[in-house]
């Protein structure tokens, strides 16, 4: 098997809850050594989060599992004097600091860029906050829902009767975490090709305004605003989610030979020369007349019955699943998305978890390693700096680790 894509790579990651973890875990994925230095006695929030009351109460929230596996666990208090001492014998050997406070607190405590990069000039310090280093809001807190609405999301999110809606997921929170791993990576490549060191200052809300570029772009360059059109597809039509004899079907009969596809498949070939239809622009100004005649033949059969046909005939469709179902199905296991680690507690039991998106040299990506336990790998670290087992216990007593 080929070396991890980042192996070597020393990252120290100070965040907490979603974002700034969701990337970390990304990194670790890519095979980095992540440190997670979390506050004695409490450590990250997403440690007490999550659908499992007995984990959180025993530190281990499902919230936290999903995105901490392959990490080691260092506590530290940045607040006592010997914790900083400590602090800066870790950022010396680091490759990366990540972290996700408001702007400003890490300076607070001492070690703004200008400090950490006098420690370890080769450094590479991310800091991934709502809305970036600067502006008029950056005090304030970052919130996934909070920033979907700031971003203009939830405007479109839902139909005109039922918008502004939540996004199902915090997805802010995860394009962030996307946004400050892709930043990292990119800016070890230059470490490495130069030595140089590296301020990356990420913000969600830019990262989820990024990530909507087509909506964002009808409002820049065609001065369209967008709307929330439910499951339709403004590009297109019929190009979205119809009703079957049972359950949901989405269709993306995007092209002109994909929409006489459809109509040939469906018997209803009477629809490609109607007036109303016969171009794309005709069908998407009769979106609605155009779903009803569909459905009339799509009631017929189950969503699978019709999935069973139209994609061999060249019609991009598909039924919509639950999560359960998308994860039991059978291109999800082929790309075996999911593996299994050994628990942290539960009695031997073990843990499912997601792995990487990517495929590496035609191998999965799966976690190195559990969920680590609230410091679990303190003393461990410790040791490589130089900390002798008394210095350690000194510490603990001072309450700096």
């Amino acid at each position: 098997m080929s070396p991890a894509l980042l192996d070597g790579v020393r990252v120290l990651d100070m965040t907490n809850v979603l974002s700034g973890p969701f990337a970390g875990y990304q990194l670790a994925l890519m095979g980095a050594d992540v440190i997670k230095l979390e506050v004695p006695g409490t450590g990250d929030l997403a440690r007490q989060l999550g659908a499992d009351p007995q984990l959180s109460s025993e530190n281990l929230g499902v919230s936290f599992l999903a995105q901490n596996a392959g990490k080691r666990s260092v506590t530290l208090n940045l607040k006592k004097k010997r914790g900083g001492e400590v602090f800066a014998r870790l950022v010396a050997e680091a490759d990366v600091l990540l972290e996700n406070f408001r702007p400003g607190v890490l300076e607070r405590l001492g070690f703004g860029w200008d400090r950490l990069r006098e420690i370890n000039p080769r450094l590479v310090y991310c800091a991934l906050s709502g809305f970036g280093a600067d502006g008029p809001m950056r005090e304030r807190p970052a919130y996934d829902q909070v920033i979907q609405g700031l971003s203009g999301t939830m405007s479109i999110t839902g139909t005109p009767d039922t918008a502004p809606l939540r996004v199902g997921y915090p997805f802010c929170d995860s394009i962030g975490g996307i946004a400050a791993a892709f930043a990292v990576a990119s800016a070890l490549l230059r470490q490495h090709r130069t030595g140089e060191g590296a301020h990356l200052d990420v913000s969600m809300l830019d990262a989820t305004l990024t990530s909507m570029g087509w909506i964002v772009s009808d409002y820049l360059i065609a001065g369209r605003e967008p709307m929330p059109m439910g499951n339709e597809n403004r590009t297109s039509a019929p190009s979205g989610t119809f009703d079957t004899a049972d359950g949901k079907l989405n269709i993306a009969a995007n092209k002109q030979e994909q929409f006489e596809a459809l109509c040939a498949v469906l018997d209803q070939r009477e629809l490609i020369t109607d007036p109303r239809f016969v171009t794309r622009e005709a069908r998407k100004t009769n979106r609605d007349t155009l779903r009803k005649e569909l459905e009339k033949t799509l009631r017929t059969k189950s969503a699978e019955d019709w999935d069973a046909v139209l994609v061999p005939a060249g019609v991009p469709a598909a039924p919509v699943l639950t999560v359960p179902q998308a994860l039991s199905s059978p291109q999800v296991k082929h790309r075996r998305l999911t593996h299994r680690v050994p628990a942290p507690a539960l009695n031997g039991r073990e843990l499912t978890l997601l792995g990487s998106a990517a495929h590496v040299d035609g191998e999965s990506l799966a976690p190195s390693g559990p969920p680590p336990r609230l410091g679990e790998h303190t003393d461990e670290v410790l040791q490589t700096l130089g900390y002798t087992p008394d210095d350690i216990a000194r510490l603990r007593e001072e309450g700096a680790v």
